[in-house]
């Protein structure tokens, strides 16, 4: 376990998979993190800023962190402001652990074929306590509201789910095939291996951002969310093999000629079986760094068709269509609370893959094992 003990000396890496780790527990148990629905509208509530937390009463006592209700006043129609209402005589106190809205904690859902009709794996547990909010009628709007009166933060953790498990439903299906293929091809050569590579070079001169949004503008308009994000990484998947089979025949062809692989040879053993017991195992370092890099393309393809209208619709939510929100240049300049939280949360995402997928490649790099 030396890689292991060379990965925590990273403090990059490590870094990295802490945030990741956060995240990921944010978004799973988004339900329990967030203090309201995502979908639900608060009465007057349109563009509020985050909610600002008092200390101490209008009288100078401290009573402890607490809210007051705000609700949106009229809008100056020169400058675009908007004048905000606090109640000042009705404090509500912050607390952690309150009772809210109900929901179902980890329940899953998945569409699947022939019809695409959503069918539930797991009913989840029926809760209704959040991790903190008020403890009257007052909202708590951390990072604010949008134009729908809907909780920023809430849709934010709900909208992470799709933004952080879409790379790692691209790679459960895009690196078997590659590996599957590209070991194949370069255990056989010949013909097999000529017309593998054939195909692999014609797909990979597909630009991928055209075709994402090609495949965006024809999928049907009656889609769910969930369907298209689904449809969506599975075609994105199925053609993005190419390059991950090209590198792995490359690997393959050295590590067919290995002694262990010769003996099994020898011994009998079925082509399919070397390949998947003896060879594919011996390109497990490059595939786990791979697969870390690899993720974050498929978060930047989720983020910029649903930036461009293409991916998860709205009232569902994802980081793509709430940074959609930028194209309204009142709202980039008025209300610009809407805007950097889910940029600086696509990007911190994308980073600490990226430093994770470093620290893995220093980590496994065969010339540090042999130091």
């Amino acid at each position: 376990m030396d890689w292991w003990r060379r990965l925590k000396k990273n403090p990059l890496a490590r870094f990295g998979a802490i945030l990741l780790l956060i995240f990921y527990v944010a978004v799973i148990a988004a339900d329990f993190v967030a203090p309201y629905d995502p979908y639900a509208s608060q009465p007057n509530g349109s563009l509020l800023p985050p909610t600002k937390i008092h200390w101490v009463s209008q009288s100078g006592q401290f009573i402890g962190p607490h809210v007051y209700p705000t609700t949106q006043g009229d809008t100056n129609l020169e400058t675009g402001d908007r004048k905000l209402i606090v109640d000042l005589t009705k404090p509500s106190p912050l607390r952690l652990f309150v009772s809210g809205p109900e929901y179902r904690l980890l329940q899953m859902s998945l569409p699947l074929p022939p019809k695409w009709d959503e069918v539930t794996i797991f009913p989840g547990i029926p809760l209704n306590w959040h991790l903190f909010g008020t403890t009257t009628g007052a909202k708590f709007n951390i990072l604010g509201t949008d134009d729908q009166s809907r909780d920023q933060f809430s849709r934010l953790l709900h909208g992470g789910r799709i933004s952080m498990f879409i790379g790692i439903f691209g790679i459960i299906i895009t690196y078997p095939l590659g590996l599957i293929i590209g070991g194949i091809s370069g255990y056989f050569g010949g013909v097999t291996d000529s017309v593998i590579m054939r195909l692999a070079e014609v797909l990979m001169t597909f630009p991928s951002i055209y075709l994402l949004v090609t495949l965006g503008a024809v999928l049907p308009p009656g889609l769910s969310s969930t369907q298209r994000f689904l449809l969506i990484v599975v075609i994105t998947s199925v053609i993005s093999w190419a390059g991950l089979a090209r590198v792995i025949r490359g690997q393959v062809l050295s590590i067919k000629e290995r002694e262990f692989v010769q003996a099994a040879r020898a011994m009998g053993a079925n082509p399919l079986y070397i390949i998947l017991r003896h060879v594919l195992p011996q390109t497990a370092s490059y595939v786990i760094i791979s697969a870390t890099l690899a993720i974050p393309s498929f978060i930047g393809a989720e983020a910029i068709l649903s930036l461009i209208g293409l991916g998860i619709q709205q009232p569902d939510p994802s980081w793509g269509n709430m940074l959609s929100l930028a194209s309204n240049a009142s709202i980039l300049v008025l209300q610009p609370w809407l805007i950097w939280p889910p940029a600086v949360l696509i990007i911190l995402t994308v980073l600490a893959f990226n430093l994770l997928g470093d620290g893995l490649r220093d980590a496994l790099d065969p010339r540090s094992l042999r130091r």
